[in-house]
């Protein structure tokens, strides 16, 4: 089993298209942690994203709830001590929080940004290839 932090990219690629980053979210070999936040976007950015797929608001909240069940939800209150380093670490701004709750469970980021993998070399960043690649061939 890896355990892994989820970045919101992935998770927003997979409302938009199917593709074989599904497979891997629903990969019982996998364990997802995120940040409580992570959710407040999707019903921030809910018709955005809903205009860019064919879906209905019913097939967005159905998947939102399944994704709900299927990632761990971490309280920033529970890795806070690590947002410091994670500032110092991080390229983005935005993704400080993902850091610093990678850096709490000692595990991978799973993002497709590819500033978060060449930018850094404190965090091991797994992109969606890379894990189709270990995991599903």
């Amino acid at each position: 089993m890896m355990k892994l932090v989820v970045d919101a990219n992935i998770l927003f690629s997979l409302f938009i298209k199917s593709s074989r980053i599904e497979e891997l979210v629903f990969d019982d070999s996998l364990e997802m942690y995120a940040p409580e936040f992570i959710f407040e976007e999707f019903q921030i950015y809910e018709e955005y994203i809903i205009s860019k797929t064919q879906r209905t608001s019913l097939e967005f909240q159905t998947l939102l709830h399944i994704l709900k069940k299927r990632i761990n939800i971490i309280p920033l209150k529970n890795f806070s001590e690590y947002i410091q380093e994670a500032k110092n670490i991080s390229p983005d701004i935005n993704d400080i929080q993902y850091f610093a709750l990678a850096l709490k469970l000692q595990c991978p980021l799973w993002s497709n940004d590819k500033e978060l993998k060449t930018k850094q070399h404190y965090i091991l960043v797994y992109s969606s290839q890379d894990l189709i690649n270990i995991f599903l061939c």
